[in-house]
C-alpha cells in the first residue's frame, strides 16, 4: 500500500535508471520469474530475473501508475505466474538468503 504512482514516479525522476524489485528465490520460483541469465559475468554479480509487467490493470506499462501496479502485484501473496506478463518494466532482482551477511549488494 506504500508503493503509489507518486512514489514510484519519485524513484524515477529522482533515482533514475531502472526500476528494480529485490525478491526472494521462493517467491521468483513461485511465480516462474526466471533469470535474466545463466552466467552472470558482470562485477557486482547482481541478480537480475527477466522484467515483468502486471497482466492486468497497466497499459504499456511504462507509466508511474502502471509500475506501481506491478509492484504491487509482486508483492501479492495471492499473485500467480499468469498474472504476470515477461518482459516488462519491473526488474526483480533475486536477493541471496541471509542477505548482507552473504552479499553487501544494493540488492540485499
Amino acid at each position: 500500500d506504500k508503493v503509489t504512482p507518486e512514489t514510484v514516479n519519485f524513484m524515477a525522476k529522482h533515482g533514475r535508471g531502472l526500476i528494480c524489485m529485490p525478491m526472494m528465490g521462493d517467491r521468483l520460483e513461485e511465480l516462474q520469474i526466471s533469470m535474466m541469465v545463466s552466467d552472470n559475468t558482470a562485477p557486482p554479480g547482481t541478480a537480475f530475473t527477466v522484467s515483468v509487467d502486471a497482466r492486468r490493470g497497466v497499459t504499456t506499462g511504462t507509466s508511474a501508475y502502471d509500475r506501481a501496479v506491478t509492484i504491487r502485484t509482486l508483492v501479492d501473496p495471492a499473485t500467480r505466474p499468469e498474472d504476470l506478463t515477461r518482459p516488462g518494466h519491473i526488474f526483480p532482482l533475486r536477493a541471496m538468503p541471509g542477505g548482507v551477511l552473504r552479499r553487501a549488494g544494493h540488492t540485499e
